[in-house]
């Protein structure tokens, strides 16, 4: 990883680095809590030797006592000083236990010995201190006494320890810091570890890190999505609605020479938005005045006319079977440049009929009389339809749903197109989720209204009225149902008689040879 690899974890991750930061400066408050609070006094004695008068005598008593010093301050902790502070304190312990809380230094070069005593009683650690300093000067002379009885060395108190009126540990700031500094580090190392092993496509990264197939486009993902699949048509003026149309122009503008006049749009996994991107591309498709025609053939869980608002009952299985024609059932949607081929009833043997000669030359005949013939086709992994049908096409364009599949379930789907020779025309990666940092992601360029004064507004309301009033059909698209349906147009009168009279002298034979099929309903998402 690079460090623009690790600035990225922290950005994604942010919220579980503060999480195990604020635990970790909790635990160190528990601790400083819990912890029972002791205090240190600190006592100090001043070495001397008696010498003769001569700066020889002088110099070396010098050197004599700072030598001695080392092995006096390691005398502060043996059992001959620490049993008569034992005995005078009349403490309740053993020599051993009190050396651990009792200990000396010797600043370098002098010939002073700092003796600290550390106890849960403030009162108590002053005591043992000074006790400790009285009894090192005693043993001290004993053990440095002559023949006479006189001992050169003299050890005099030139600080008494005081009460400390300060707790010594826990020390809350300490504890605090190295709570935090452990609780970040740990942070960042989870982040980055869970980034390691995390396989879930999330953006254009990760999907790059599968294949080396071009990502033609990006749409942002909208949690208002699926109660208005038809982006393009209900909030034409949208981000998202902007993005079907980057992709629109992205593969208008792929391999011109080559350029597939069927492509099929399918995905990896159920849910990841093909069958809405294949519907929203065909919009824009043929608002740039392509003929397109747009064919359901996912035959198991047909979804095309029911968010178009379309009858399917009759449709691609229909034709297929030889039941009707193409021009029978075939309905046009919009200002005419856009027809849409539902899948009809659902069928026992999908695969079968469409990897049969009959859809070869189905797709043939479309592609010689529309633009553009796209194919909304089942998902890669669970179906072999896809694939199958993406060898009969010119291409394939494979919707990557953000945060809904792993890199090894996208790296299968590729496979399975490249082992029967598909072409994959690119990647779509939809329900991208777009930050602030995503250049132009959150630039708002929709129009905008500059005659908005409220005077201006009511008029515009009066007038309103007035043209209701006198025109009550004024206002509302031909062929379009109530405020609340998705819209649909039919050519005329007499394609909706065809239709109906292909679906009645179909539905008795089909039921033979295809599986029931329930009726969409009125309400579409």
């Amino acid at each position: 990883m690079e460090l623009q690899d690790y600035l990225a974890v922290l950005r994604k991750r942010w919220i579980t680095i503060a999480l195990v930061t604020a635990l970790g400066i909790a635990v160190g408050a528990a601790a400083t809590l819990l912890a029972t609070p002791t205090y240190k006094a600190r006592s100090q004695v001043f070495v001397s030797v008696m010498t003769g008068e001569t700066s020889s005598d002088l110099l070396q008593g010098s050197s004599f006592t700072q030598k001695q010093v080392k092995s006096y301050t390691a005398l502060v902790t043996s059992p001959r000083v620490l049993i008569p502070v034992i005995d005078e304190l009349g403490l309740d312990t053993t020599p051993e236990a009190l050396a651990n809380s009792v200990s000396a230094d010797s600043p370098i070069d002098t010939v002073l010995i700092n003796i600290t005593a550390t106890n849960d009683d403030a009162e108590l650690a002053s005591s043992i201190a000074n006790a400790t300093a009285e009894s090192l000067s005693t043993e001290v002379s004993a053990l440095e006494s002559r023949a006479d009885g006189v001992s050169p060395v003299q050890i005099s108190s030139v600080r008494t320890a005081t009460v400390p009126r300060f707790t010594a540990t826990p020390n809350t700031r300490l504890n605090l810091a190295l709570g935090l500094a452990l609780g970040l580090a740990v942070g960042v190392g989870i982040a980055v570890v869970r980034h390691l092993l995390d396989t879930r496509i999330r953006d254009e990264s990760d999907v790059k890190q599968v294949t080396s197939s071009s990502i033609i486009a990006s749409i942002a993902f909208d949690p208002d999505a699926p109660s208005h699949p038809l982006i393009v048509q209900t909030h034409p003026h949208s981000q998202r609605a902007e993005a079907f149309r980057r992709l629109r122009t992205n593969l208008q503008f792929l391999d011109v020479d080559g350029r597939p006049g069927t492509i099929v749009v399918t995905s990896s996994l159920p849910g990841e938005g093909k069958s809405t991107t294949a519907i929203n591309l065909a919009m824009t498709l043929a608002d740039a005045g392509s003929r397109v025609v747009l064919v359901d053939a996912d035959l198991r869980r047909p979804s095309v006319a029911r968010y178009m608002g379309l009858e399917g009952n009759v449709g691609l299985t229909t034709v297929l079977i030889g039941r009707a024609t193409v021009a029978e059932v075939v309905q046009p949607w919009g200002d005419g440049n856009l027809h849409v081929l539902p899948s009809g009833q659902v069928p026992p043997n999908p695969s079968e009929l469409l990897g049969s000669t009959s859809m070869s030359t189905l797709l043939d005949s479309l592609a010689a009389e529309y633009d553009v013939v796209l194919v909304d086709a089942p998902p890669l992994l669970p179906v072999t339809d896809a694939a199958i049908l993406s060898r009969l096409a010119g291409g394939a364009l494979v919707v990557v749903g953000a945060d809904t599949l792993d890199r090894h379930q996208l790296a299968e789907s590729m496979a399975s197109l490249e082992n029967v020779g598909a072409r994959v025309l690119g990647l779509v990666l939809n329900r991208a989720v777009r930050t602030p940092s995503d250049a132009y992601a959150y630039y708002d360029y929709t129009p905008v209204d500059h005659d908005s004064t409220d005077a201006k507004k009511k008029n515009r309301g009066a007038k309103g009225e007035e043209k209701r009033s006198a025109r009550p059909d004024q206002g509302k698209p031909s062929g379009t149902a109530g405020s609340g349906d998705v819209p649909r147009r039919m050519a005329d009168a007499d394609h909706r008689s065809s239709v109906d009279s292909v679906l009645s002298a179909a539905d008795g034979s089909q039921r033979t040879e295809t599986s029931p099929r329930t009726r969409p309903s009125s309400d579409h998402a």
